[in-house]
């Protein structure tokens, strides 16, 4: 996720206080992983040296003055650019399932142990989403519809594995 793009749209949405743009961002797109208040004004930072927001106005707050920021029309070119161009929809080629496996193997050790293991925590996972999709709100339902999928797709990709090692085998071995 792109945490100065999203910052720039909540603030193309309304001008806000670092405090504000963090808790939008928590409630929408953190889920489970809170946006650290340094990385909020370190990225405001750098959006406003390079352009994309000023400052409107500053108050004095129980700390730290209160900087209300602005996107600037750079800004707002940056989001409509980022919003319309696809995602590169070209699947991970290698990934840490893959590596394990593979090293496993040239080991001689229990790559089907591993994956038996690893079968075990993504359905432990997906019990978890599945649960969530049932009680949560909305963004939550659509979140863990996301994750599900993809824990699927890893799923089917062990199960085809599992059935390969000894070519698998052969293959890294030789």
């Amino acid at each position: 996720m792109s945490v100065p793009l999203t910052l720039l749209g909540l603030l193309e949405r309304e001008p806000s206080h670092g405090y504000d743009l963090k808790r939008d961002y928590d409630a929408f797109f953190a889920r489970g992983k809170p946006l650290p208040f340094g990385q909020v004004y370190a990225t405001l930072g750098r959006l406003a040296r390079d352009g994309k927001v000023v400052i409107s106005e500053v108050a004095p707050g129980e700390g730290p003055e209160r900087k209300r920021y602005v996107i600037t029309d750079h800004g707002a070119t940056e989001v409509a650019t980022w919003l319309t161009e696809p995602l590169e929809p070209e699947p991970h080629l290698q990934t840490v399932l893959f590596t394990k496996v593979v090293l496993a193997l040239m080991l001689d050790r229990p790559a089907a142990t591993y994956l038996d293991l690893q079968r075990a925590a993504h359905m432990r996972r997906m019990r978890e989403l599945t649960e969530l999709r049932r009680t949560g709100a909305t963004i939550d339902a659509l979140l863990a519809d996301h994750a599900l999928f993809h824990l699927e797709a890893d799923l089917r990709w062990i199960d085809m594995t599992a059935t390969r090692l000894d070519a698998l085998a052969r293959e890294v071995r030789s």
